[in-house]
């Protein structure tokens, strides 16, 4: 069915002799004893001082901490794909001095020189002069909500994250949300600079370069000036903008976090105000996507821009993250977790106005870290991510996620106050889970697979520590691909025809068979006999699923029991929903989530009550179907593995047998399966 590479795990640091490894306990064990044993990750650029002597207790903290980071990289579940494709990011490139500083410089065993001829690993911390540093960074915009309701604790955790992104090579900016709560009879400035204060003090705990406040350098628009022209419109439009660029760029040349207070100077009364910091992010991602244009820039020191006035690229924004206590976007309205992934190109509108839908009729959240029923927040972040990933590169990403995930941390719900929805205080426990925002920057995928029915997720921990599965409170969000069904069950439910009524064609001028053809042959690696395909198909098809533009798909048929014709099986219901083929174009394999987009249109849309397949059982890509199946068995005396998403078919025989008689007898069509001449 759908040809993907199987394989080992791979997971490699900078700093440690090892090129790949099985993902198991003996892994575990070494790279721990080998942090343990105070091997440090080769913080490339922005280690501690060197004339720092840290106490033994600072120094067994510090071990301890790389020992954590350590194990969050080898359980982030990198296959080799991931590790080349973050290599190609955020890694060194050769003969070219550092393209990023990631700590964990990632090299495959893939020649003697590893990936594309890098060096092998070795042994101990390698670092680079940061006059050496790339001139454009790789930076992630980041939003903290309401940090004045997060004990130390979780804002200890969520700085120690963010300093182990910035080794990794995503460098912050950390925009702060603060709400004035009146009853503590608090000012706004004065909660601003002290929410300000806790975040520049808490990163500083966990390294050198720390963080740098940029209070000076979001300026407010005059109402009848001039102000910058903004390239952008509609959705980026705003009235906030970089009046003050190297407020910004040059602490990100020296490799240090920048903290944003929620305020903008106001050109007109030049006064600094308070300022929302959803329009912050906005203008941020303007300033450093290049598409500020303010002629002024020169004449106030900023010499960034070019001799023409045009502005240019400021730094890579890879990520949105918003880290806030209500979470990542609600599934639903029963608890059951966040939306793992969204896809903004097929989900925005739908999403957008379910949410808007159920706040108004939907009773609040109640749990504090736990997501249970959508709120305007989620509403508020939802649209801030599909207005900035709007301009940015297709790579870059959102994601949503709650302090105590941010943070590596878990909470008891036992102890949480569900009256106060930022309380965080007392309930910060050990965890033993991934951290959500280490694991998507070096795979680009959430922990679980979009397609992963939450009823599968496995048990987290090691050993005879077994905690129980937990709801998903992180959400990914890509712009995306557009889905495109054939024919559109918005217009209704899929049936199987009346024999002799017209139906869809392969050859139908909606379908590009041409490309359809070819991501066929792409994703499994041979070639597809067309006109016997077409022959077999012209009256079994149900319909087509196409992701982007022909990266992914799917083709679903309606087949009957073997030796029954079409009327007598339309009659008595036991038409079969099939799926046929199911690909991915291979540079699309484990990238963008493009089978896990396929996949749920198909399950979600096109045959909700069911369908099944066939795969061969030597196919890689089995523990994938597995997985997202009710049910699967071998056929005895065949190589095919059946599987199915119909939740009664294990308890009624008769379908039982349907599937099976489809599954054995439905005829291959490759050229590699013709006859000789």
């Amino acid at each position: 069915m759908f040809a993907r590479g199987g394989g080992l795990w791979k997971k490699t640091a900078s700093g440690i002799a090892q090129s790949s490894i099985r993902r198991d306990n003996g892994a575990r064990r070494y790279y721990s004893s080998m942090a343990e044993s105070g091997t440090r990750p080769g913080s490339v650029g922005v280690g501690v001082a060197e004339n720092h002597h840290p106490s033994s207790v600072d120094a067994k903290q510090k071990r301890e901490s790389d020992r954590q980071f350590l194990i969050s990289v080898l359980e982030s579940a990198a296959t080799k794909r991931d590790a080349k494709a973050y290599l190609q990011t955020f890694g060194s490139s050769p003969g070219s001095g550092p393209k990023s500083t990631p700590a964990f410089t990632t090299l495959l065993d893939d020649g003697p020189q590893g990936l594309s001829g890098f060096p092998r690993l070795v042994q101990g911390p390698v670092r680079v002069p940061l006059a050496d540093a790339v001139e454009v960074p790789h930076i992630a915009i980041v939003k903290l909500g309401e940090p004045e309701t997060w004990d130390d604790a979780l804002l200890d955790g969520v700085a120690k994250t963010l300093m182990q992104l910035r080794d990794l090579g995503l460098r912050s900016v950390i925009v702060l949300d603060c709400n004035l709560d009146e009853r503590k009879g608090l000012r706004w400035q004065e909660l601003v600079s002290r929410q300000t204060d806790r975040v520049i003090r808490a990163i500083r705990r966990h390294g050198s370069p720390g963080a740098e406040v940029a209070a000076s350098g979001i300026w407010r628009k005059k109402k009848n000036g001039s102000p910058p022209k903004i390239s952008s419109v509609g959705a980026l439009a705003t009235d906030l903008f970089v009046g003050f660029g190297p407020a910004f760029t040059s602490p990100l040349k020296h490799g240090h976090i920048i903290v944003v207070p929620p305020g903008a100077l106001d050109e007109e009364a030049l006064m600094y105000t308070a300022a929302d910091a959803n329009e912050i992010v906005v203008a941020l991602t303007n300033f450093f996507a290049g598409l500020q244009f303010d002629s002024r820039s020169g004449a106030e020191g900023n010499s960034e821009n070019t001799s023409e006035g045009r502005p240019v690229r400021k730094a890579l924004v890879d990520r949105i993250i918003v880290i806030d206590p209500f979470g990542g976007i609600p599934a639903n309205s029963r608890g059951d977790g966040a939306r793992v992934f969204v896809n903004l190109e097929e989900e925005f509108d739908i999403l957008q106005t379910a949410l808007a839908a159920h706040v108004q009729t939907g009773p609040p959240m109640t749990t504090a870290g736990l997501i249970g029923n959508p709120t305007p927040k989620h509403t508020e972040h939802l649209r801030l991510v599909q207005r900035t990933l709007a301009i940015l590169p297709s790579t870059a990403s959102a994601v949503i996620t709650s302090p105590a995930e941010a943070a590596n941390l878990r909470f008891s719900a036992a102890q949480v106050d569900p009256t106060n929805v930022g309380q965080f205080a007392g309930e910060v426990k050990t965890r033993r889970w991934q951290n959500p925002l280490i694991h998507n920057l070096l795979t680009d995928r959430p922990i679980y697979s979009a397609s992963l029915p939450i009823g599968k997720i496995k048990p987290s921990g090691r050993g005879t520590e077994v905690t129980p599965p937990r709801m998903p409170t992180t959400t990914l969000v890509k712009r995306g691909l557009p889905v495109t069904i054939f024919p559109d069950p918005r217009s209704g439910r899929w049936q199987p025809p009346k024999p002799g009524t017209p139906r869809l064609r392969l050859t139908d001028t909606c379908i590009d068979l041409p490309r359809l053809v070819h991501l066929i042959n792409d994703s499994f690696n041979r070639k597809l006999d067309v006109e016997h395909y077409l022959r077999r198909v012209e009256d079994s098809l149900a319909g087509i699923i196409i992701a982007g533009e022909y990266e992914g798909g799917a083709i679903l048929t309606w087949e009957r029991p073997f030796g029954m014709d079409e009327e007598t099986a339309y009659n008595a219901g036991r038409l079969v929903p099939y799926l046929d083929k199911f690909a991915v174009l291979k540079k699309r394999q484990g990238a963008g989530g493009v089978a896990d987009i396929v996949f749920n249109a198909m399950v979600r849309d096109c045959f909700p009550r069911g369908v099944c397949w066939r795969s061969r059982k030597d196919n890689p890509v089995n523990k994938w179907y597995f997985e997202r199946s009710c049910g699967a068995r071998k056929l005895p005396d065949s190589n095919w593995a059946m599987f199915w998403t119909t939740p009664e078919a294990a308890t009624s025989e008769q379908l039982m047998r349907d599937y099976e008689d489809v599954c054995r007898n439905v005829v291959p069509s490759w050229e590699d399966m013709k006859p000789a001449d």
